[in-house]
């Protein structure tokens, strides 16, 4: 068997310092190394062009090779100076958000040539959709106990109770968050040293990651930005908890937050792995209400500390609205036809599309039964009708109800980060619907679609990109297709 041949540039575990040169899609920083050998790429995600990084190489083949980054050595001249702690989380909140916006918008453009094949993506361009609020726009955080945080001074790991962010490049360590990060609610963020202090005092250990041991493990807030409360949830293992008053952390929360605490809950999870919820574990109420009521374009939606729900409403107003815009813009094709919205997951789009026609009947698809019943709820409660709800397999839902079939004449899509199996998006295309409204949360994967629905006949009409995390990485799409 041949010999494999070395690497000539870098090999795996190597820890380099590069100057990135260019930005690819997904926040991947592109560096060269040049030597007698030639010119080798290496990949670094969340840097920037300018910026001089260290990064360990974790992944190398014959053209290019894959890091992880450690840290900024020296910033790109773009950056300014900002006065939020910096965290993993946000590796771009230094970078002003119109510049964030210039590289998302062209590395998702070229994205769609190189992967969807479509030569003339910018002439069909409509409009980039900026977040209403760039900072503090986040109704969900998870922040994390640790038992070894981060000495910055001595650029070193520690001994020591934290409650923050895990270490950028490290699932072991923990890192202070000592302040306002930018990104949540800052009177939470700048009390959450004062939490710390106080499950510290206890004498209870935190979380202690390689030894898979400790008593406090996450600390969860979801924030309501209709009500402007708190749900909080405190996730620990089970052995001390007799050791711990839930009820006097309840009132301790309350005496730094007062009304706006909606409820406090308790999770135990015993399991090894980094997840705040447990298969197995159980959620108690301690104080007030287990859920919060959120507002999106006037209809409300009842979220538990388990539900998904969109990240940054405000922009998710913005980003529906659009879809809305799409799937309703030729109103004689929509009328006295069935809108289907396929991986419908709590019925969101479906009904605020519901909400704005009249003559149109809305069919919300989903295979999560769980899903489907927090749709049937939420459409209840807000009085909307002409809008349905199945748990079912798209490939077998005309089968199961032949009486939609030659009546869907617009499909939403809106898949999951992996976009839509093949054989799930023949299924699709075999419904014979004349448009088709696709959102994705990651364009790669949207972009890989698009090559199998020009096939089948379906050309791109307008896409439109939604900022709905500033300061990281990612972006949104909504693309209109057409027959």
């Amino acid at each position: 068997m041949p010999r494999r041949e070395r690497n000539k540039f870098v090999k795996r575990g190597e820890v380099l310092e590069l100057k990135i040169e260019d930005y690819a899609f997904g926040g991947k920083g592109i560096a060269r190394i040049r030597n007698e050998h030639g010119e080798f790429v290496v990949f670094v995600p969340n840097t920037l062009p300018g910026q001089l990084v260290k990064a360990q190489v974790k992944k190398t083949s014959k053209k290019y090779a894959e890091c992880k980054l450690f840290e900024v050595l020296e910033p790109s001249e773009d950056e300014t100076e900002i006065s939020f702690q910096e965290i993993a989380g946000a590796p771009y909140i230094k970078l002003p958000v119109a510049k964030q916006h210039e590289y998302k918008y062209e590395s998702t453009m070229s994205l769609f040539k190189r992967i969807g094949k479509v030569e003339n993506i910018e002439d069909l361009f409509d409009e980039f959709v900026d977040s209403p609020n760039d900072y503090h726009y986040r109704n969900k955080m998870e922040y994390g106990f640790s038992a070894i945080g981060y000495n910055h001074e001595l650029k070193t790991d520690v001994d020591e109770f934290t409650l923050g962010f895990k270490r950028r490049g490290t699932w072991w360590c923990g890192d202070n968050l000592n302040k306002d990060s930018g990104l949540f609610d800052k009177q939470f963020e700048d009390n959450l040293i004062k939490i710390k202090e106080y499950c510290e005092a206890t004498g209870l250990t935190p979380w202690h990651g390689p030894k898979r041991e400790g008593f406090f493990r996450f600390f969860v807030v979801r924030k309501s930005y209709k009500t402007n409360q708190f749900l909080f949830n405190l996730v620990t293992t089970s052995p001390d908890l007799p050791k711990f008053d839930l009820n006097k952390f309840a009132n301790f929360l309350v005496g730094l937050f007062g009304d706006r605490v909606a409820g406090f809950l308790h999770t135990i999870n015993d399991e090894v792995g980094d997840r705040t919820i447990a298969t197995t574990g159980s959620i108690d109420l301690i104080h007030g209400n287990d859920k919060i009521v959120e507002e999106l374009l006037g209809l409300n939606f009842e979220i538990s500390i388990k539900s998904f729900f969109q990240t940054n409403p405000k922009c998710a107003e913005k980003l529906y609205s659009k879809v809305a815009e799409y799937t309703l813009e030729n109103k004689e094709a929509v009328d006295n036809t069935v809108v289907m919205d396929l991986f419908c997951g709590t019925g969101t789009i479906g009904q605020i599309i519901a909400s704005k026609a009249n003559n149109t009947k809305i069919v919300g698809v989903d295979i999560v039964k769980s899903a489907i019943e927090d749709a049937k709820e939420n459409a209840k409660r807000n009085n909307i009708k002409g809008l349905d709800f199945y748990a079912a397999d798209v490939g077998k839902f005309l089968t199961e109800h032949p009486e939609f079939k030659n009546k869907i004449r617009t499909i939403i899509l809106d898949p999951a980060r992996a976009g839509i199996a093949p054989k799930t998006l023949n299924k699709i295309i075999n419904l014979n619907a004349d448009r088709m409204v696709y959102v994705s949360c990651n364009p790669a994967t949207q972009a890989r679609d698009t090559e199998q629905l020009m096939e089948a006949g379906y050309a791109i009409k307008k896409i439109s990109l939604v900022d709905q995390f500033p300061h990281t990485a990612h972006i949104e799409t909504v693309v209109l297709f057409e027959k």
